[in-house]
């Protein structure tokens, strides 16, 4: 019994003290490091999204205890923007920070899990990942290609884009050449304007040179960082094409399946608080940005025209329903998609936007 009680104490001390015993695997593995890399869509560092992506590795590395360490690549540090599916599909790195849109070459159903022109806000979209089967429908989705996919960001409500010319009538959509990706890239295409996608990094430029007419992005937060306001006079609202953008992290699936238990689950679980903490940002630090524009940089903040809005609602449905004939895969996620959006705008009509304008009053 003394014999016992002495291995008993022997063993505890050297757990303590970070040793590991021979015959005890499981402590052996928990104590192993991994060195992983993210890649992202965003240059290194910028508001919000880049910083995002930057807070969700220092987030995995806390809760973690320094089991594993993220090291955080901006658009062309290691591959370019639009390159990340590829390089997190095929290894070279474990991770991606972007957006699903980006990304309907490989498949037309991965636009439903970043935004739906006139679609779910951020916390519908939450509430239909989570708890109305987006997310398995997601990972359903991104199986084909290795990776696992998860929200880690949300925008909330973005704005309309920068133009360099009044929006009066559905008419001065007529040849506009404007950066907007995704689903809004293609109504605006069958509006008469031309859609054109480039990454955040080239868009100033492309705004400030001409070589676009307007571009879209994010909201006042983003926007201001980047000096449009230099480029363009006018600031539309709503972002009808954007109602609440989900982020991504995917996630190389071998190598999440090579992490411990308690490591995959650290991690996922760390991609859902930077989900929300990105979401709280956004609205923590819009409307300072927004008065910023308008008060020392003397921005004209303007509201689409009803009729526009109502043109553009008309495209979107019928963009939206098409897609659902171009396969099985995404066939499926529309369908969940519109049941969701029917129940939870039933909703809203007697509870957020009965209290919104009820506020108003």
């Amino acid at each position: 019994m003394k014999r016992r009680e002495f291995i008993r104490k022997v063993g505890g001390s050297a757990l303590a003290g970070g040793t590991v015993l021979a015959g005890a695997p499981a402590v052996a593995a928990s104590a192993q490091t991994y060195r992983w890399k993210m890649v992202t869509t965003w240059p290194k560092n910028f508001p919000g999204l880049g910083t995002g992506a930057n807070f969700l590795a220092k987030l995995i590395g806390e809760m973690s205890g320094g089991r594993i360490h993220v090291k955080v690549y901006g658009a062309k540090e290691l591959v370019p923007a639009f390159e990340i599916f590829d390089a997190v599909s095929r290894g070279t790195a474990e991770m991606g920070h972007g957006a699903s849109y980006y990304w309907k070459g490989k498949s037309e159903a991965a636009q439903f899990f970043a935004a739906v022109p006139f679609g779910l806000t951020a916390d519908e979209m939450n509430a239909w990942l989570y708890h109305g089967g987006g997310m398995d429908l997601w990972r359903q989705v991104y199986e084909p290609f290795g990776l696992v996919p998860t929200a880690a960001g949300n925008t909330g409500v973005q704005m309309g884009g920068w133009f360099n010319k009044p929006i009066n009538s559905v008419a001065d959509l007529k040849g506009l050449k404007m950066r907007i990706p995704g689903l809004g890239g293609e109504v605006l295409r069958r509006a008469g304007g031309t859609p054109v996608s480039l990454p955040g990094g080239e868009l100033f430029t492309s705004l400030d040179s001409g070589a676009i007419d307007a571009t879209e992005w994010v909201g006042p937060y983003n926007d201001l960082a980047f000096g449009f306001y230099k480029a363009a006079k006018y600031y539309y609202y709503p972002g009808w094409h954007e109602p609440g953008t989900t982020l991504e992290c995917f996630i190389n699936k071998k190598a999440l399946a090579a992490l411990p238990e308690d490591l995959q689950s650290i991690v996922l679980n760390a991609c859902r608080v930077a989900n929300q903490d990105m979401l709280a940002e956004y609205n923590a630090r819009n409307n300072e940005a927004l008065q910023t524009l308008i008060k020392e940089h003397k921005v004209q903040v303007r509201r689409f025209p009803d009729d526009v809005l109502k043109k553009l609602h008309t495209i979107s449905d019928q963009v939206v329903a098409e897609i659902a004939d171009k396969d099985p895969m995404s066939k499926k996620v529309y369908e969940s998609f519109r049941t969701f959006r029917e129940q939870v705008v039933a909703w809203d009509r007697v509870s957020e936007k009965a209290y919104l304008e009820a506020r108003d009053l």
